[in-house]
């Protein structure tokens, strides 16, 4: 099976013109050169381990390894299990480096250090996981829960509401026109498609609306849906936070301990709509501020008095629970806080104790403009929330990378939308074997001479220059219709190739456009000297360039820049929904210059 694609399997094209074959890059054919035995027509399986080592960086391949890579080229070029030569012509290296699944960017596996806190990674996170849509009137559902657990999601959100006749629990987005889904029913879909995609802890974040009676309901379900997969506490006091290893395959509570929700509540009810408005870390639509203006210039009236829960005012008995059921209280693993006071004293780190607190968007842009070192020191033992602006009605996000950079472990995104705030976040948890935990880099956990951490805002020297080749790229007569396409000649493509980090690494650069019947090759380079490495994410974007409009979208993709293996390494490429294409895909090179500070 070759690599080329055939224009007549495509009816999008015309027969004006058909596919052009392109062979392998010279830089392909020097290497090749370099390591074929004495200059020959074949790579044998020791020439191959040296190069693996020497160019692509994998130091610790074996000839085993070597000897695999051998093994299944030939099964798939030969189509046979048998084999005279036990060797890769130069057409076999080509296919070798330009395959998606033999030769990756990222590491397949997880390999980073999964026995720390689970305050010292970031967590895939995602905010009001059960909306097919928009924030105001889609459904409520467990289809967008499912879908994204299978993409590798740990953390679902879930509003938890009572139903009319206040006897059993909702999922729901409050005060809106969101039609709601059983709660059962998905507690039921996480049991089942949890640990589909990744063996690390899958967190259930409860907004919580319900009466005290319902929050003794709820537990029951907990417990009886989850069994022996639910982690509980060893205290009421969480001092540190387990760590994902020794959380493998365990579902985790997350919510405001009760006592805590009704203080929370009590304290609401009494409060001005201004003052409530200014302090509420709750993402509830019954909270806005009036005269809101959304995207689509609509205004929604604050009806901040209707978005407290009808429950009891006073203490609860958490020993009401039938049939001896845990305690809803003693389900939390990661009790959500509320800490009383201004911004600042709400970040102070308790050493007794570790707690989950939640910033709207608005409010973590104040937090990280008047108090970002604190931002950072409360992150390296405490976990910080950050949810989207209420103002995003139609389900957009904002950049992913102001929470990293803070050491923000749950970056909640809207899931059902799509964009490049979403592609930076498929793009940072595709990392680690895309197992939806990747550890904070050092910087974001070190504390230096008089209690220094890391500043956001500080002007940092060059740390490390990368060079990124654009040889390649093909796939796109088999995904594109014939709207995509010139009729009449070769569609023209180009890549747009950059960096999102900390500002002074942000950057995107573009190749010249090219004609492609199949394959378009480029061959140019691109260097970026970057002061973060370690928070940055390479981008690539694929156009097609259109003379009379706006051009068009063909394919994208996201890397971390500290995960990518150097060398020549093959990028399957993304819709701008975050879906894997089949077939298209970019053959490019990766270098490392480190840099003498």
């Amino acid at each position: 099976m070759g690599y080329m694609g055939d224009y007549s399997m495509c009816i999008c094209f015309p027969k004006k013109f058909g596919v052009t074959e392109v062979g392998p890059p010279a830089d392909v054919k020097d290497v090749f050169m370099a390591y074929a035995a004495g200059g020959g027509s074949c790579l044998m399986v020791e020439q191959l381990r040296r190069f693996l080592v020497e160019v692509q960086g994998d130091v610790e391949a074996s000839m085993e390894d070597a000897e695999r890579v051998v093994q299944e080229v030939l099964r798939r070029r030969r189509n046979s299990g048998k084999f005279t030569k036990f060797g890769l012509s130069l057409e076999d290296f080509h296919f070798y480096l330009y395959s998606v699944d033999l030769n990756p960017p990222l590491l397949n596996q997880v390999h980073q250090d999964m026995t720390a806190p689970l305050s010292h990674y970031f967590i895939y996170t995602g905010h009001n996981s059960y909306l097919t849509g928009n924030q105001i009137s889609s459904d409520c559902s467990d289809v967008p829960i499912i879908k994204a657990l299978k993409r590798g999601l740990r953390v679902v959100e879930l509003d938890i509401w009572p139903n009319s006749t206040k006897d059993d629990v909702l999922v729901l987005h409050g005060w809106t026109l969101t039609t709601p889904v059983e709660l059962i029913k998905c507690l039921r879909f996480i049991k089942e498609h949890a640990f589909s995609a990744s063996p690390y802890p899958v967190i259930i974040a409860f907004e919580d609306h319900l009466t005290q009676d319902l929050q003794a309901k709820v537990a029951q379900m907990v417990m009886q849906t989850f069994g022996n997969m639910l982690f509980y506490p060893e205290s009421d006091c969480v001092k540190e936070f387990p760590s994902p290893e020794e959380l493998k395959h365990r579902i985790v509570i997350s919510t405001k301990p009760p006592k805590e929700y009704l203080e929370d509540k009590s304290l609401s009810n009494n409060r001005s709509n201004s003052q409530k408005d200014k302090d509420s870390d709750e993402d509830t639509w019954g909270r806005m501020s009036p005269d809101l203006t959304y995207d689509d210039d609509k205004v929604m009236t604050d009806t901040s008095e209707q978005s407290q829960c009808d429950g009891d005012n006073e203490a609860c008995d958490w020993l009401l629970q039938p049939s001896g059921a845990p305690a809803y209280k003693s389900l939390i693993s990661i009790p959500a806080g509320k800490p009383k006071g201004k911004l600042r004293e709400k970040l102070k780190v308790e050493n007794d104790r570790v707690i989950r607190l939640s910033l709207g968007e608005l409010k973590f842009e104040k937090a990280i403009a008047y108090h970002g070192k604190e931002v950072v020191r409360f992150t390296q033992r405490n976990i910080l929330r950050v949810y989207p602006k209420a103002t995003r009605v139609n389900s957009s996000n904002y950049n992913p990378l102001i929470g990293w950079m803070h050491g923000v472990q749950m970056v909640a995104l809207n899931m059902q939308g799509y964009g490049k705030p979403l592609w930076l976040m498929h793009g940072m948890f595709r990392s680690n074997g895309g197992c939806g935990y990747v550890k904070k880099p050092d910087f974001l956990m070190n504390v230096g001479p008089n209690d220094q951490v890391f500043d956001a805002k500080a002007k940092l020297p060059v740390k490390k220059i990368l060079k990124v080749k654009v040889y390649m790229g093909d796939g796109w007569h088999l995904h594109f219709k014939q709207r995509h396409l010139n009729l009449w000649s070769p569609p023209e493509f180009y890549t747009r190739i950059g960096m999102a980090g900390v500002p002074a690494d942000k950057i995107m650069k573009k190749t010249k456009k090219r004609k492609g019947n199949g394959t378009t090759v480029w061959d140019e380079e691109f260097t970026f000297q970057l002061t973060v490495p370690e928070i940055a994410l390479l981008r690539v974007e694929v156009h097609e360039y259109n003379v009379s409009d706006k051009d068009y979208f063909a394919g994208q993709s996201c890397l971390q820049v500290s995960e990518l293996r150097p060398g020549f390494r093959t990028v399957p490429l993304f819709s701008s929904k975050g879906e894997q294409y089949t077939s298209l895909r970019l053959l490019l090179r990766f270098e490392f210059v480190e840099v003498d500070i």
